[in-house]
């Protein structure tokens, strides 16, 4: 009797252990597949690592790049890695080095405030304006003929519009324009939209534009604000301050975040017309 009942001890302290470590590592670990790819050899590799909760979100926000994680790397199907984070700490980033010479966890670094409620965008608070090139050049085309192969024609409210398949981009813009068919009263916001595809820089910048990419859209400017028509100093980092300034319903940019794009209007450096894909933004872990 007492040799079963030490025996049902240690099992039951084994179990509790088990699930106790378990518990704690869940939430935060993904398994590594490390072994497959050329990573830091002169370090033993764990079969379990930490995966920053920004890698994470990556992951769980393009489904179809089929994207796989270690520790501080993104990397594509076909072994490509991108580094999550650089040799600088992202607190010691100018606002210009975030814009200019940024990593992935740069990218994800400012909270998107989602949904209606939102706060007037303080100084540089600009969630999404922080682009890794690279990683949009690898996932849409590394230059301008490459990116037009994937790019569909779809009916956006009457309109044929030019924009990428990759990541079903096409798809979710037609299930926008349908949502939108249902509220007469935003058509005047949503005719003569302002673009979508076009290979170009920013204006001002040698960054190139998302719209090179075909996953951006630009609604009608007729009703649009932009914060370099409302500045004489048009440098991003200029001394004098921005008056944000907005026309556009906020059940238009529900419907668009609903759907995995983001809002240019929600930053200081305000772009009210401007619509890009971006769910890494929006979902939630």
């Amino acid at each position: 009797m007492k040799k079963h009942l030490h025996y049902s001890i240690l099992w039951s302290m084994s179990l509790s252990l088990f699930f106790a470590c378990n518990a704690q590592e869940q939430s935060t670990t993904i398994l590594s597949k490390s072994d497959k790819h050329e990573v830091d050899r002169s370090v033993p590799t764990p079969t379990v690592v930490i995966i920053p909760t920004g890698l994470q979100k990556i992951v769980a926000a393009y489904p179809e790049q089929a994207f796989e994680v270690y520790s501080n790397a993104l990397i594509w199907s076909d072994g490509d890695t991108l580094v999550y984070q650089d040799s600088i700490k992202n607190t010691d980033k100018t606002f210009q080095m975030l814009l200019n010479q940024p990593d992935l966890e740069d990218q994800l670094s400012m909270p998107y405030p989602q949904g209606k409620d939102y706060p007037v965008p303080s100084l540089n608070h600009d969630p999404g304006r922080i682009r890794v090139e690279a990683f949009f050049l690898k996932m849409y085309g590394k230059n301008k003929e490459a990116v037009r192969k994937n790019l569909v024609e779809i009916d956006f409210l009457g309109a044929k519009l030019l924009v990428t398949k990759i990541n079903s981009i096409d798809k979710k813009l037609t299930q926008v324009a349908k949502e939108f068919a249902k509220y007469p009263d935003l058509k005047k916001y949503l005719d003569n939209v302002g673009g979508t595809f076009n290979w170009r820089k920013i204006a001002g910048t040698d960054r190139l534009s998302t719209h090179s990419f075909g996953m951006t859209i630009d609604i009608n400017v007729k009703y649009a604000n932009y914060w370099r028509w409302a500045v004489e100093d048009k440098t991003e980092n200029g001394k004098r301050p921005i008056t944000y300034k907005n026309r556009i319903p906020l059940k238009i940019i529900q419907i668009f975040e609903q759907n995995g794009f983001i809002w240019g209007g929600k930053w200081y450096h305000y772009d009210t017309m401007h619509f890009e894909y971006r769910p890494e933004l929006l979902i939630e872990l």
